[in-house]
């Protein structure tokens, strides 16, 4: 599966910075475009990462647990 976000960039200045509406608080910053993008989907996915690891505490042991995909 393919996970695809919207990226806002700007410029601001000698930097583009970018943000994703559907992850609050992800972020990007760089020279070019390029950067500013590889640098907001590495701040996508350690907040998805932390995001997960933070929903799965506390799972009890007898819960089912399974992948969802959605296309």
């Amino acid at each position: 599966m393919r996970n695809e976000f919207t990226a806002v960039i700007e410029r601001d200045g000698e930097w583009f910075v970018g943000w994703s509406p559907e992850i609050p608080g992800a972020n990007g910053q760089g020279r070019t475009i390029d950067e500013c993008r590889t640098d907001l989907a590495a701040a996508i996915q350690l907040i998805l990462e932390d995001r997960r690891e933070d929903g799965l505490r506390g799972i009890p042991p007898e819960a089912i647990r399974e992948t969802v995909t959605v296309l």
